[in-house]
């Protein structure tokens, strides 16, 4: 499988990690469009989520996007995730944009 979400969380791409764990990476997205733009993703794969997100995981992702943003120390934030390529999905890898310090439309992430 070439995904480059797949590289960054088995450490062969590197990324600006913000946090990590067993389960789950989050870094610093590439292309900002926020002064705070990190993302959350799983380390096993999964595309998006239409597909079956075991509840370990799931846990793994809501604790890591709870982690993420106590070392960034943010209080406001959002939290999106485009599903699917008509969503502005650009890479399918399920992951969750963490966005804090300007408030932006859902499209344009």
């Amino acid at each position: 499988m070439d995904c480059v979400f797949c590289k960054i969380a088995k450490g062969e791409i590197p990324a600006k990690v913000v946090y990590e764990d067993d389960e789950v990476i989050s870094f610093y997205d590439i292309n900002p469009k926020a002064p705070v733009h990190v993302l959350v993703i799983p380390k096993r794969h999964f595309t998006n989520l239409m597909e079956e997100i075991p509840p370990p995981v799931a846990s793994a992702i809501l604790r890591g996007i709870r982690e993420t943003v106590k070392k960034l120390g943010v209080r406001d934030y959002r939290v999106i995730s485009n599903n699917g390529r008509g969503a502005g999905q650009e890479v399918f890898h399920l992951h969750f944009h963490v966005i804090a310090g300007i408030t932006i439309s859902p499209a344009t992430v």
